[in-house]
């Protein structure tokens, strides 16, 4: 696999206190430039701004059955190693959050094995956390 380039991903976000709280706080990412109605994150190596934007109200999400979980769409997330994977899970465990779909394993014995866990920020923007014990599975058909 070649190297991966930080992708870059602005959303949208009613409370930027609150939304900042999370990013900051629960999911532990470093917060990087700001302004009054923006703020950066590291967000595990990538770049993820949050806008502030009175009156926005996103869309219920649809979802698409995989696995025999309903996944929202649309969703963003992070491929972690799989230690840190393990440690976000019980981290987030720990401080109960709510859950879309729990930590399990995916595709347990096929290709493209991985763990994965969904849960949404304070604006509802759902979010999926994957890891891989052989990263090399990450595109496997």
């Amino acid at each position: 696999m070649n190297t991966i380039t930080p992708f870059h991903l602005a959303i949208p976000v009613v409370d930027l206190k609150k939304c900042r709280a999370f990013y900051r706080d629960v999911l532990k990412c470093k917060e990087g430039r700001s302004d009054e109605r923006w703020v950066d994150f590291d967000f595990f190596g990538h770049q993820l701004v949050i806008h502030q934007k009175e009156g926005f109200v996103a869309d219920k999400p649809i979802s698409n059955p995989v696995d025999g979980h309903d996944v929202p769409v649309p969703h963003f997330g992070v491929v972690l190693e799989w230690e840190a994977w393990q440690e976000l899970a019980n981290n987030l465990q720990e401080i109960e959050i709510d859950f879309i779909i729990e930590p399990y394993l995916r595709f347990e014995g096929m290709p493209g094995e991985q763990a994965t866990m969904f849960f949404m920020d304070p604006e509802n923007n759902a979010l999926e956390f994957k890891a891989f014990k052989d990263l090399n599975q990450l595109f496997a058909k």
